[in-house]
């Protein structure tokens, strides 16, 4: 028999007490996030625990005390277990069909954690999982979304019929769950049956690790070559990732502990989540079961939501929102309800000048065009509620020109891509996640994050955050609460108008007329889908 929840789904997260959290640092970009984790790693005494998205061993070490003892993280996880920790992580797969690259990226993972317990003096002190979310989309659904489907297909046969025979096999091998729903035919050509499939609309999202129980390392960064860039984001803009990342100590650690030791079991049903905890922030689903009709999964706890939506009835002067997406309808409801109760309320978002498929792989998919819909739907409300006197969208672009037309620049300038999850509430509160600001992360996949409420804490979340695309030696007017909107509003207008060179700091103006021209809404699919 399943158990019962001590938790209601939809129930206000307790206010974070004041030694939810205990030491807190920020880390900004895989510059400086990446050096502090292969630390956690190396001074760790017994146990890791940890679940992320992407997880690549062949990523390079960059501290120099990592680079002692070898040059990849493999090295680094050898390393740690001859040492006699004990390592427990969770890795997500993925739908072989709607994301059959990721699909591929995770069981590359499994073949290197294949290669480590080779290599390792004790593998037993090893616990890998590869985990795809448990929810499935009903037959109904299947059939609704059959032709969508098949687009992914044809797409993956034109893409095999231009591998090299080496690809290929490199191909069969890293993609288990798609060669059972495939063959090659005589001629060479992959091949679908005519049937539907099973979907899989969730993942896990999250990106922590616990240390010794201890210590918390958390945000949106996964640990891919990909995601390594500098604070200087001058590189191709492709190359360019922004994130955030926090180490944490105190309540806050064990209470993620908790949750990485049961939320496979709580996604699969065979057990209820630990009950909320002050400071640690969820969101969980589950498979519905037995309903030919379900698309979505059954949302278990959606803490990230509610706490941002409580926040947002809490705040006076400045809303803070970096994030990729802006998609999430109810969060838009939100603030535009508080702009209306609150005169004195501003708000400022960070957005990526484009998603990073169309920005970087020229996508123009029905699920883009989606996306971009939801998004420019969000944006317009908040605009309607706030005005322009109060309501600010800024998308960070590198100091130097580029002759691209292209969405990957904006304003004569290559984007830098944002992929941070940070909300940040007057002085009270911030919420730092793995979680994006669209109905997907606050209901359907596997998140996690900290409610940080100490005023110190929400101050260096603040310096650092929102300093980072400041112009060196701003004046601390920028970071004030009740001032930095005029002096942000000025500086973004002032970027905008003048050539890449001449800009101070990284922001100009988010245009959204591009999104606005391919949005497409898809009656009857679930705003959470993208």
């Amino acid at each position: 028999m399943e158990k019962t929840s001590q938790t209601k789904p939809d129930a206000d997260p307790e206010p974070a007490s004041a030694a939810s959290v205990e030491k807190f640092d920020v880390l900004v970009t895989a510059e400086e996030a990446y050096p502090a984790f292969e630390r956690a790693f190396l001074t760790a005494k017994s146990e890791i625990i940890a679940s992320f998205r992407v997880i690549d061993l062949s990523t390079r070490l960059r501290s120099p005390e990592a680079r002692k003892i070898g040059t990849t993280w493999m090295d680094l996880m050898i390393h740690t277990l001859d040492r006699g920790v004990a390592v427990r992580l969770v890795a997500s797969d993925f739908d072989p069909v709607a994301a059959p690259e990721l699909h591929q990226l995770a069981w590359r993972t499994l073949r290197q954690i294949a290669a480590v317990r080779e290599l390792t003096r004790d593998c037993r002190r090893l616990d890998f999982t590869l985990a795809l979310h448990d929810a499935r989309t009903g037959l109904v659904p299947r059939l609704i979304l059959y032709p969508l489907v098949r687009h992914k297909m044809n797409q993956l046969a034109r893409t095999w019929h231009d591998m090299s025979d080496p690809e290929r096999k490199r191909f069969r091998i890293e993609t288990p769950r798609l060669q059972k729903i495939c063959y090659e035919n005589g001629d060479g050509k992959l091949c679908f049956p005519l049937r539907p499939v099973d979907l899989f609309p969730a993942t896990h999202h999250q990106k922590m690790a616990v240390f010794d129980r201890e210590t918390l390392y958390i945000g949106g960064l996964d640990l891919n070559e990909r995601r390594y860039d500098t604070k200087r984001h001058r590189r191709a803009a492709e190359r360019t990732w922004h994130d955030i990342q926090a180490i944490a100590t105190g309540p806050v650690a064990q209470a993620a502990q908790a949750h990485l030791e049961s939320f496979l079991d709580s996604v699969a049903g065979r057990s209820a989540p630990p009950p909320t905890a002050p400071g640690f922030l969820r969101t969980l689903s589950r498979r519905r079961r037995g309903m030919p009709l379900r698309l979505a999964p059954r949302t278990v706890l959606r803490e990230i939501e509610t706490r941002h939506i409580e926040a947002i009835g809490r705040a006076r002067h400045l809303i803070y929102l970096e994030t990729q997406f802006l998609r999430h309808m109810p969060l838009a409801r939100a603030l535009a309800r508080r702009a209306r109760e609150c005169p004195g309320l501003r708000l400022i978002v960070i957005l990526p000048a484009a998603p990073e498929d169309a920005a970087f792989d020229s996508n123009q998919g029905l699920d883009l065009r989606y996306g971009e819909y939801q998004q420019v739907r969000c944006l317009t409300r908040l605009q309607r509620a706030f005005g322009s006197d109060r309501f600010l969208v800024a998308s960070p672009v590198q100091p130097r020109k580029t002759d691209s037309d292209g969405r990957d620049a904006l304003e004569d300038a290559p984007l830098v891509y944002v992929h941070s999850k940070v909300s940040i509430f007057d002085d009270f509160g911030a919420i730092l996640s793995s979680a994006n600001l669209n109905g997907r992360s606050m209901r359907w996949d596997s998140e996690a994050g900290i409610y940080l409420d100490q005023t110190a804490h929400v101050e260096e979340l603040r310096r650092r955050v929102m300093g980072h695309w400041l112009p060196p030696h701003s004046d601390a007017a920028y970071l004030d609460p009740q001032a930095a909107f005029g002096h942000w509003q000025r500086l973004v207008e002032s970027n905008s108008a003048l050539p890449p060179s001449k800009r101070q700091g990284f922001l100009v103006r988010y245009d959204s007329d591009v999104a606005r021209d391919i949005a497409a809404p898809i009656p009857g699919l679930p705003d959470e889908v993208v």
